[in-house]
This record gives C-alpha cells, structure tokens and sequence, in this order.
C-alpha cells in the first residue's frame, strides 16, 4: 500500500514538473522572439522596399524566425527626421534614410552632400565599401541608432517645369526643391537658384502650382513620384550622389549576438546587391516612361558647375574632421 502511495505522489509530481515545464518554456520561447519595427517612406513599388523586404524575411529564415519585422511603408510613422526621433525613443528599430538627413546628428555624414565629392561611379563604391564610411556608421551611437548598410540612390540632377538648366546661369531666380540639409541649401545659393526645402511629399503639388520652379534628384522621381507629368526637362547634371543608409538601434545591436550581428551584416550586404541590380533597371525603365510622359534630357558640361561649387569643399576642408575624411575621400579617386 505504502509503494502505491508513493508511486501515485511520485506520477503527480512528475505530471505537475512537466507541466510546470511546458508553461515556462512557452514563455521562454515568446521571450526570445525579437519582433522589429523597419520604417521607410517608399512605395512598396520602389526597388530599396522590395530589398528591405528580401533583408527581413532572409533574416527571419536564417534565424529560424527568432528575428522577425514587421514592415511600415509610405512615410506611415513619419518623415525621415521623425522615424530617426522615434528610433531615439526606442519605437522604431530600423529605417532607411538619406544621408542627407543624418546630417543634423552627425557632421560626419555631410560630406555625403557635397557635390561633385565623387568623381565616378567606381570612386562612389570605393568610398562606400570602405573603412572611411564604417567609422561614419558609427558616428549617430550617441545617438542611439548607427549605419549597417547602404543603398545606391542615384546621381542627383535638377529638372525644372519647362526650361532645361545647362548652365549654372539657368539656376538664376529659380525656387528650386531641396531636402533640408545646410549643404544641399548652400550648394543651390553657390549656383545661383533659391534653395526651397520641402518634404518630398509635398515636392508635385508644389510644382503644379507653381510654388516651386524645379527640384532635384534621380530620373525616377519622375515616375514613382508623377513628377514627370508636371516637370518636361531634366539636366543631369549629376551634382551629388547621396546614399541612402540603413540604420538601426543601437541598443538592439548590442543585445545580438556575434552570430546574429553577422547575419544582420552579410544579409544588409546581400539586400544592397540585389537593390543594385534592381535600381539599374529602375533608371532606365523611368527614363523611357518619362519620355513617354513628355519629358526630355539634356546632357550637361559640368565643370561650370564644379567651380562654383568648390568653396563648399574649401569650407568643409576648414573642420579638422570633415576636412580629414575629404581627404580620405579623395585618396580613394583611384
């Protein structure tokens, strides 16, 4: 009798052991899960989205989904600035910016808006592929968020509603669009237009109603973003050439692991490949829908343009830091 009794408590114990484990394990489980917010103000038709797509659900496959994201498109939580605040706050994880916009948390990521600071394709990637760029990375963490990768987001060119700008003279008394970068709005004063920094968003009704006379940026602004419909000339005068850059908290990328930081690593690598090859097609299916829409290109001497635009260099040159990576920069001219 005394056996029975002891085997009864001893198949209880175990049930109760068991189930204890089953409960726990479950909350383990959901614990361990990490599920990122990755925001972006893209159409879900542009090439950088669909390569953030591949990024995420290539990460979640090869952390048999103990990462996971969950994506927000359309500038839904926000402009660019706005998503980097939220980021600081801890509600957003990770966003694709401009350079252009980290420049108010970082100087570093200014010489990106310096025109004409590269002088090739070849000079671009031997730049962005180097130790210079790493260390800019690294220059928002007190800041709470640093660079992972980047994405080509094309040589930048003004187009205006109806007269070409081949010369800086044409620049003259022109409200011409620009993003809200201290460079970007010199830059535009040193050739000769009026800088006007307004949201993207706003950049079609703006032309449409005659608020603004012209913008700047690659061939596919005028497509994805119909800009073609109210802008018939486009100059490539291909004065910059600002990367976008994947950025991500860093207090989420110092709670990975070694193994988990070189899946993020590999896999941004592999996302900017596949949106290089998809951004190519880009330019040049937007460069045949726009001149379906109207719209013709002009080529462009641009050494008219890269003199006026020197003293920036001269001036950046001035700060020991931005001056040291110019330098760097233009050491990998090669």
């Amino acid at each position: 009798m005394l056996k029975k009794l002891l085997l009864l408590v001893a198949i209880l114990s175990l049930g109760l052991l068991m189930a204890c484990s089953s409960e726990t394990g479950g909350e383990s489980s959901s614990e361990e899960v990490k599920k990122l917010k990755l925001a972006h103000n893209l159409s879900e038709d542009h090439p950088i989205h669909t390569a953030l797509t591949s990024f995420a659900e290539d990460i979640e496959e090869k952390t048999d989904g103990s990462i996971t994201f969950e994506i927000f498109s359309n500038g839904v939580l926000g402009s660019e600035q706005e998503v980097l605040e939220q980021m600081q706050s801890g509600s957003v994880d990770v966003t694709k910016v401009s350079a252009g916009a980290l420049e108010s948390f970082s100087d570093d990521y200014s010489v990106f808006s310096l025109p004409y600071i590269f002088t090739s394709e070849e000079h671009y990637r031997n730049v962005m592929e180097s130790d210079v760029v790493e260390e800019i990375y690294q220059s928002t963490e007190d800041n709470n968020f640093i660079g992972l990768s980047y994405f080509d987001s094309g040589a930048r060119s003004f187009y205006t509603k109806d007269t070409p700008v081949e010369t800086p003279e044409d620049l003259d008394g022109l409200l011409i669009r620009v993003m809200d970068s201290p460079t970007a709005i010199e830059m535009i004063e040193l050739l000769g237009g009026t800088p006007t920094p307004l949201a993207y968003g706003e950049v079609y009704t703006a032309l449409q109603q005659g608020v603004i006379d012209g913008a700047e940026s690659n061939p596919t602004a005028l497509t994805t973003g119909q800009h073609g419909e109210v802008s018939k000339a486009f100059s490539y005068t291909e004065h910059t050439n600002i990367p976008d850059i994947v950025v991500i908290r860093k207090d989420i990328w110092d709670s990975f692991s070694d193994e988990e930081k070189q899946i993020f690593e590999e896999t941004a690598n592999e996302a900017r490949v596949e949106h290089t090859d998809l951004w190519n097609k880009a330019i040049e299916e937007a460069v045949t829908e726009a001149e379906g829409m109207g719209v013709e290109f002009y080529d462009v001497d641009k050494e008219p343009f890269i003199e006026l635009v020197q003293p920036l260099h001269d001036k950046y040159s001035e700060n020991e830091r931005l001056g040291e990576l110019i330098e760097r920069i233009n050491e990998l001219d090669k």
